[in-house]
Formats: structure tokens, C-alpha cells, sequence
């Protein structure tokens, strides 16, 4: 008969679990296609610049420095710290939600009975008022069986969230890294600039000198004298922009060092050396290398238990409760034959909950879909943004050659149209003037060539995932 029973219990779980396997399904990683998504680029080689430490990519060491200081003070990483801390503890609470509950209580009760209440007669009435002081101290319990998975899928909804703000995290990481590089790097360039504009302005003082003196030798006439002197505070007029934008470059970089606004250590754009060996590794490898794929990935696996969970709403929920402890009516015997206890076995099956299990369910299945779009956007942004960090530095080297070519004319033209106008009157000062200024702006974009060239690769290494590792 024993055997039986338990045979018949085996058989219970058995079932039990079957059902239970058809109401929750188990999560597989979604099939994404990470074909073609480096336009133009066929790649094999699995090697990736994203496996690079910070400090092999930057040869700055001040810059090296910085970003150190940024990962340790950055109050928006501080922030998905204590997002990923929130996360825990959550996911601390859903393991515990497989446990029993345990309450204690100790209650004293007074309570008064009057005669009549007991149908006593009238003359005795006065007589029979009762009073009892009931003395109670229990434990209460609670616990819910797994029996549809629901405990389960809450669980792994809350570590899927745990590891979706990890994946943040370090999201924020590899941006702060490329917001640190690309900041410093450009405060580099307007100090490159600034002292191409002094430079200028301290030609162009001499030349208004000069066109004086070719003036009082009636070489030129007093319109190139004025035309002189337009064009050295043309020069002069934009260096108190270029110190502003340098002050609030210094600034914007200094938040995110976590610091007060104040001066930046920094080198010089021409101690720059970028890495010239750009390896992208193949499409799929974003999969596993960007944080925000990732992190898309884990929202998606999130809303997919979610999904799981909504379904258990629609089966029976075996609940057990028991209470036991110590009750009398006298304080002195309150450990002799005091003993109560009880438990309850019980199943609740929803019948009619005016649409709220499905309802729950159509919302769920709706943001799991959504949250499988936003994984496939992931991975379609982050080939772009690959895709466009290649294509701004082959753009940047291409036209930093041309650019030397350009210099080197300009140069020349400056320096003939200076000497044809002091030796023979072949020419007059706006040429001088068209070829003095078409100098300076290609030097400024020299300088803008450079910027990108080196803010191309930082943009490149964030976009294959690099600087969390």
C-alpha cells in the first residue's frame, strides 16, 4: 500500500512537470543575420582592435592618464554601478521568493461576555458578566510549490535584468573612454589652431610694416595700406573665439573627469601617433564585444521570462500556510498544555479575473516583440557606426595627402605674389591678400584633417566594442 502511494506521488510530480515544461518555454538566443553589415567591406580575419587595452591604443600617456581618472570619478558610471547594485538586490529577492515565509507574533487579548448574550435570566444577569484575558504567541508560515515555473521565470527575468545593467555599465564605460579621447583630443586641435592664428597675426603685423614702406616708395597705393591692416585684424578677430572655445573644451572635459571646470594637462596635436593597423574583425563578433548589443539582448531575454511569467497566471497556485505556537487564559500556565497549531493545503484556480491574466499576457508578448526590435536596431547601429568610423578615416588620410600638396602651393603662392608686388607690378596686394588667406584656412583644416583622423579611430574602437574589457 506504501509503495503504492508513493508510486502514485512519483507519478503526481511526473505529470506535473510535464505540464509545467508545455506552460514556460526555455530561451534561446535569437537568430540575428550579421551579413553585409560593414558596407562595402569583406572581412575574414577574426582579429579585432577592440581586444586592445586603452593603454596600447593611446600612446599619450597624459591621455592614458585621463581616462584612468575618468573610469574611477565619472559620476555617470558611478550611477550604472549602483543600477547594477539595484539589480542585485532584486535578483537577491526572486531567489528568496522560493523559500517559506516565517512570521512570529505575540498578541494579549480582553475580552468581556455579558449574561444576556448567553441567555441567562434576567436575575442573574448581573451576576454572569464574563472577562477573559487570552494570552497568544505563534509562528506563521507560508509557502507557494513552483509547480507552473512562475518562481523560475521571475528569477530569470530578474538575472537577465542583473546582467542587462551590467551590459549598461560597461556601455557607459567604452563611451565615457571615446567621450574622454575624442574631447581631448579636439581641446589638441583648437590649441593647434590658436597658435597657427598667432602665428598669422604676427606675419601679418610685419606685412602691414612692409606695405607701409612700399607705400612711402610709391609701390602701392594707401588702399593697400588700409587692406593690410583689414587683413591682420581679419586674423586677430578670431583668435578670442578660438580662447573661448579652448575654456569651455577645458570645461566639457572636466565633467567628465568628475572635477570642478579648471585647466587641462595636456601634450600637442603633432605628438600624436595613431594607430595606423585598423582590424574590425568580422560582423558577428559585435554580438559578443558591444555592451549595448549586449544589453539589448538581455532587455530582450528579460521581456521573454516576462512572457513565461504572465502565462503561469492562467493555472492552479498551490499555496501551504501553517501556524503554530503557545495560547492560554492564565500568564502562570502558558508552557503547560498550550499548544495549538494548523495547516492548509490549498489550490486557488483562476476562473473569472475580468481579463487581467489576459491582458497581462497580450502586454507581455508585446513588449517582448518590442524588445526584440530594439535588438535587431542594436546590431544594425552599431555596423553603421562601424561602417562610418572606417569611411571618416580612409576619408581623413586620403585627404590629409592632398592636403600637404595644397599647403605647399599656397605657401609658394604667398611667397610670389609678396615678391612680384615689392619687385614689379605684375600683380597687386589682393593677390597677396587671396593667397595669404586661402594659406591660413587650409592650415586650419590641415589641422581639422588631423582631429578626425585620430577621432576616427577612437569612434572605430568604441563601435567594435572596445575599452570594457
Amino acid at each position: 500500500m506504501i509503495h503504492s502511494y508513493k508510486r502514485q506521488i512519483l507519478a503526481t510530480l511526473a505529470a506535473t512537470a510535464v505540464f509545467a515544461s508545455c506552460v514556460t518555454k526555455k530561451y534561446q538566443q535569437p537568430v540575428v543575420n550579421t551579413d553585409k553589415l560593414y558596407r562595402d567591406t569583406t572581412i575574414s580575419d577574426t582579429t579585432s582592435m577592440a581586444s586592445m587595452p586603452v593603454s596600447q591604443l593611446f600612446s599619450d600617456t597624459v591621455l592614458v592618464n585621463l581616462i584612468q581618472e575618468g573610469l574611477r570619478e565619472n559620476l555617470d558610471l558611478k550611477t550604472a554601478v549602483q543600477r547594477i547594485n539595484e539589480a542585485q538586490a532584486t535578483f537577491n529577492q526572486s531567489k528568496a521568493a522560493y523559500l517559506p515565509s516565517l512570521e512570529g507574533s505575540g498578541t494579549v487579548t480582553r475580552a468581556k461576555t455579558s449574561a444576556a448574550s448567553l441567555n441567562f435570566p434576567p436575575e442573574f444577569a448581573n451576576s454572569f458578566n464574563l472577562k477573559t484575558t487570552t494570552y497568544q504567541a505563534a509562528l506563521s508560515t507560508s509557502w507557494e510549490a513552483d509547480i507552473w515555473g512562475k518562481l523560475s521565470s521571475s528569477k530569470r527575468a530578474a538575472l537577465a535584468s542583473l546582467l542587462q545593467s551590467d551590459a549598461a555599465k560597461r556601455a557607459v564605460q567604452t563611451q565615457l573612454i571615446a567621450d574622454i579621447a575624442n574631447a581631448y583630443y579636439n581641446l589638441l586641435a583648437l590649441d593647434e589652431q590658436l597658435a597657427i592664428t598667432q602665428q598669422t597675426l604676427t606675419i601679418r603685423v610685419k606685412d602691414v610694416e612692409t606695405v607701409k614702406a612700399l607705400k612711402e616708395g610709391a609701390v602701392v597705393n594707401g588702399a593697400a595700406v588700409v587692406q593690410s591692416e583689414a587683413n591682420r585684424y581679419a586674423a586677430e578677430v578670431t583668435i578670442p573665439d578660438l580662447k573661448q572655445s579652448i575654456r569651455e573644451a577645458e570645461n566639457a572635459l572636466s565633467i567628465l573627469l568628475a572635477r570642478a571646470p579648471g585647466t587641462i594637462k595636456r601634450t600637442t596635436l603633432s605628438e600624436q601617433k595613431p594607430v595606423a593597423d585598423l582590424k574590425t574583425g568580422i560582423p558577428s563578433q559585435l554580438l559578443k564585444k558591444r555592451p549595448d548589443v549586449q544589453e539589448a539582448e538581455f532587455a530582450f531575454r528579460s521581456a521573454f521570462e516576462n512572457t513565461n511569467l504572465a502565462r503561469t497566471y492562467f493555472y492552479p497556485q498551490l499555496t501551504i500556510t501553517g501556524q503554530a505556537g503557545l495560547s492560554t487564559l492564565q500568564l502562570k500556565n502558558f508552557f503547560d498544555h498550550s499548544i495549538f497549531y494548523n495547516f492548509v493545503g490549498g489550490i486557488t484556480q483562476p476562473i473569472f479575473n475580468k481579463g487581467q491574466n489576459r491582458a497581462r499576457l497580450r502586454t507581455a508578448q508585446a513588449q517582448q516583440q518590442e524588445a526584440y526590435y530594439a535588438y535587431q536596431k542594436s546590431l544594425l547601429t552599431a555596423g553603421q557606426e562601424v561602417t562610418n568610423a572606417l569611411f571618416s578615416y580612409q576619408n581623413a588620410i586620403e585627404k590629409q595627402g592632398s592636403r600637404v600638396k595644397q599647403l605647399q602651393a599656397l605657401e609658394k603662392s604667398v611667397d610670389y605674389t609678396k615678391e612680384l608686388l615689392r619687385y614689379s607690378s605684375a600683380t597687386n596686394y589682393t593677390d597677396v591678400l587671396t593667397s595669404e588667406q586661402n594659406l591660413l584656412a587650409a592650415q586650419l583644416s590641415g589641422v581639422n584633417d588631423h582631429l578626425q583622423e585620430l577621432q576616427a579611430i577612437v569612434n572605430l574602437y568604441r563601435a567594435l566594442g572596445g575599452g570594457w574589457k
